[in-house]
């Protein structure tokens, strides 16, 4: 092997490790924030459970407002409500309790804390829809 050829190489490999190194380096030293854009798992559970906690509200307060002598409501809308609402309200906690970091490190704990609320004001209307469907049931 030449000396030339050896240079050659020598001078390669170390642009190598330099230039393509560098950059690398670089991004992971000055990193500007640990904001991410995408979904995630943990903000797919979050949404997840949300949506679940807002569809309990949303079956709670129809259940809570329709009048109880339609055929076929006997409490099962506010018993679904009730479910819907407490599934939501402890799946928001877990996301909660379990997120790293906060608002926008794609931890999903903004959904979280949005099932929290959302769990439980449905667990509330549910319940007192479930209390005057047995109210009416006992009276009527």
């Amino acid at each position: 092997m030449s000396v030339r050829h050896l240079l050659a190489t020598a001078t390669a490999a170390l642009l190598g490790v330099f230039v393509l190194a560098t950059p690398a380096a670089a991004h992971v030293v000055a990193e500007p924030d640990a904001t991410v854009y995408g979904w995630t798992a943990d903000r797919i559970w979050g949404s997840g459970a949300a949506l679940l906690a807002l569809a309990g509200l949303v079956i709670g307060g129809l259940a809570l407002a329709r009048p109880t002598g339609r055929i076929g409501n006997r409490g099962r809308g506010a018993i679904v409500a009730l479910a819907a609402g407490l599934i939501g309200l402890v799946n928001g906690g877990l996301v909660v309790v379990t997120a790293d970091g906060g608002l926008g490190t794609g931890n999903g704990i903004a959904g979280g804390y949005l099932a929290l609320v959302l769990g439980l004001i449905a667990a509330a209307l549910s319940w007192l829809a479930l209390a005057r469907s047995r109210r009416s049931r006992r009276t009527g």
